[in-house]
């Protein structure tokens, strides 16, 4: 997979149940059982879309028991990587793999923001980490095989791209890098990871039943949370650098990045029901309510997967749609490519590698890659993502 001459190596896991199942409980006893006294019960009505996450949740000493380090950090470092990536067209720099590479694993101090260097954190361990070590190991190998494509079509970032031959494509005020196969790395690398970074880790890892039996009956050493607690948080924290997740929320912006983002632009529906999913589902734990957390957890879960497969049909038709505009169908397929790749860890839905790598087989395995796509292939697949995740036309 992300093989140059094909995108991701033409680029089987069972849906997670979603269950809950509480630590150092007896068999037919579902639920969750805090520290007699250590936290006072949440009165679900008093969450609004204004309640600040980290500071709300406090133990009876008033000490707050959101940690969001890891996850914030980790939220912080993707930044720095899609920054990095701008750069080329931004300032016409040539961009180097091996930081790319080490801003990924978190080695080699590549990051300008010390602190991230320290943060004893990583991408890289979390990506794809839903699946068995082999696979994850993939993946992780298949999104590596990037930063080189996109290094080396930097080196033509003063060129105008054209079939055959890397460099810039622009229109308007927007100019975009591609390869010689009109492939935008910048962004198949960025959709890639709300997928395997955002999307897997959140759903199919801390959102799984065996997170969510984490140990909730005393706090962890030194800390003034408990794991069930400091995982719930994570998911806050990896979804968004607001206070409060789509505070920012206008009618032309979300007000968010990355997956926060296109949950907004392509789950219109659901967009408005993720903070108080998130607020509840918290409060859930400290009420020792599993019935109410679980409810919160059938909110979260495919509302994400909707929006990323919104995302892969939203940016297959833009290719249709700029019809003339080869910068602009270029990007819509850069962006829709990353999303389509991001697929595969759509668990609920039932979709896997061989699903998303089919349908990138379908899309760009021809040896010009972006400039043999017709509308025939666009149909196909977008017909099969509606059927996989039962969208309508």
């Amino acid at each position: 997979m992300f093989k140059t001459n094909l995108f991701f190596k033409v680029i089987p896991v069972v849906a997670l149940a979603v269950s809950l199942t509480a630590c150092n409980k007896d068999d037919d006893d579902n639920t969750l059982t805090l520290p007699p006294n250590s936290r006072t019960a949440v009165d679900y009505s008093k969450l609004t879309d204004t309640t600040t996450y980290a500071n709300f949740f406090v133990d009876n000493s008033k000490v707050k028991t959101v940690d969001l380090t890891p996850s914030s950090t980790r939220l912080l470092m993707f930044r720095a990587i899609n920054t990095y990536n701008g750069t080329a067209v931004g300032t016409g720099a040539t961009l180097d793999s091996t930081v790319l590479k080490n801003m990924f694993a978190n080695t080699g101090n590549a990051f300008t923001d010390a602190a991230l260097n320290t943060s004893g954190v990583s991408l890289r361990s979390i990506f794809a980490s839903s699946l068995p070590a082999a696979d994850a190991e993939k993946e992780r190998k298949t999104l590596e095989a990037a930063f080189p494509a996109i290094a080396t079509a930097s080196k033509s970032v003063t060129a105008t791209a054209s079939e055959g031959k890397a460099g810039k494509l622009v229109t308007g005020t927007s100019s975009y890098l591609v390869d010689a196969k009109g492939i935008e790395w910048g962004q198949i690398i960025q959709k890639s990871m709300i997928g395997g970074l955002q999307m897997d880790y959140i759903n199919n890892v801390l959102l799984s039943d065996k997170n969510l039996a984490l140990d909730n009956s005393k706090v962890v050493s030194g800390k003034s949370y408990t794991e069930l607690e400091h995982n719930w948080d994570q998911i806050f924290g990896l979804l968004t650098a607001n206070a409060a997740y789509g505070s920012k929320a206008t009618a032309t912006s979300s007000g968010e990045s990355f997956l926060g983002s296109y949950i907004w632009e392509y789950n219109k529906d659901d967009f408005p029901k993720i903070y108080l999913a998130l607020l509840k589902g918290r409060a859930a734990i400290v009420n020792n309510d599993p019935t109410t957390m679980k409810a919160q957890v059938a909110i979260i879960r495919p509302a994400l997967e909707k929006a990323v497969a919104n995302a892969a049909l939203g940016y297959l038709a833009k290719w249709k749609t700029n019809a003339t505009n080869d910068a602009a169908r270029a990007h819509a397929m850069g962006e829709g490519l990353g999303f389509v790749y991001s697929l595969r860890y759509a668990k609920l839905a039932g979709a896997d590698a061989a699903f998303s790598d089919a349908l990138l087989a379908g899309l760009i395995g021809a040896p010009n890659g972006f400039w043999g796509l017709t509308n025939a292939k666009i149909d196909a697949a977008s017909a099969a993502i509606r059927t996989k995740f039962n969208i309508p036309n």
